[in-house]
């Protein structure tokens, strides 16, 4: 009895194969697994650390620029403190500590799927 032809990732066709002794033939042939595809990282180069520099660098800039555009100064309620600091700088804190407080909040939940995950494999053994 002769299945299907399976094709590999190399788009080459397998060779049929010999029932095993004792195989009765009654269901389908099941293909072999297929090897695991490795990605190659490209290694990093001067221009791609520049590229990332240069990104930084008019992140920088543009952050510098709103600050002296809003340099009025204003007047802060925080936890009964009334600090008086400018827009631009009043706002910038206000955003990276929204990100620290999203990060913060981001690594507790992969600290806890990490203990789950290790609990689970203990569990299985």
């Amino acid at each position: 009895m002769t299945g299907p032809m399976y094709e590999d990732r190399s788009g080459v066709p397998e060779p049929d194969r010999a029932p095993s002794p004792g195989a009765t033939g009654a269901g389908p042939e099941v293909p072999p697994a297929a090897p695991p595809v490795q990605t190659a990282v490209p290694p990093r180069t001067r221009v791609s650390g520049i590229w990332v520099a240069s990104i930084a660098a008019v992140v920088v800039l543009l952050l510098l620029i709103f600050i002296l555009q809003n340099g009025e100064r204003v007047k802060i309620n925080i936890f009964g403190a009334n600090p008086t600091l400018p827009l631009g700088v009043a706002l910038l804190l206000a955003a990276v500590l929204g990100a620290l407080l999203v990060a913060l909040i981001g690594v507790a939940r992969v600290v806890q799927l990490r203990h789950t995950a290790r609990k689970m494999a203990r569990r299985s053994r």
